[in-house]
């Protein structure tokens, strides 16, 4: 079953508890970290997981971060067809491990190199829905719609991307862009 809830205040800080977390791993390493997906957007409905971006300037950098995450109890899944965008799969609701037996909520962490177009997608649409109250209430329900109607997280993302498409064209996406990410999005 697919599980569309309404937003939950709680997000922004359970994110925030982990990007601390991450900052204290990264140490010297200047990474941006971005809260982004459904759940970083006040008011929208979304499947109850937090999506993270650690962002890292270049490939160099990422191979710094690697070790450091999978410290952290991940395990690296490398691009999984997303070009440029690196994936880490928490093997445990313990992960990361802070060494405090902490419980941490569902959550998906990358690591996307500064500029790609896996990085600006998620920044563009966060951004565009965060700037747009009848944008979330149009996405929201189109989420929830679907939720109800199929229980294959394939066809409900599927499903979404002529909706993020347009709200990528809208918000400046170039469509040769639009048309890589949506091929890469059907590969995965």
């Amino acid at each position: 079953m697919i599980q569309v809830v309404d937003y939950q205040p709680n997000w922004s800080l359970e994110f925030e508890a982990l990007k601390t977390v991450f900052n204290n791993a990264l140490g010297d390493i200047n990474c941006p970290i971005e809260h982004v997906g459904s759940t970083a957007v006040p008011g929208l409905a979304a499947k109850p997981i937090l999506d993270i971006d650690i962002i890292v300037s270049d490939e160099a950098q990422l191979h710094q971060v690697i070790p450091l995450i999978t410290a952290l109890g991940y395990e690296f899944a490398g691009e999984m067809g997303i070009k440029d965008r690196y994936a880490f799969n928490a093997v445990s609701n313990l992960n990361p491990d802070n060494r405090k037996g902490m419980i941490w909520p569902a959550h998906h962490l990358y690591c996307c190199i500064a500029g790609s177009p896996a990085l600006n997608n998620h920044l563009l649409f966060r951004d565009a829905l965060r700037s747009s109250p009848e944008l979330v209430m149009e996405y929201g329900q189109l989420k929830k719609e679907l939720a109800a109607s199929t229980n294959d997280i394939d066809t409900y993302v599927n499903s979404k991307s002529s909706f993020i498409t347009a709200v990528l064209d809208k918000a400046g996406l170039s469509s040769e862009l639009i048309k890589e990410i949506t091929l890469q999005n059907k590969k995965k």
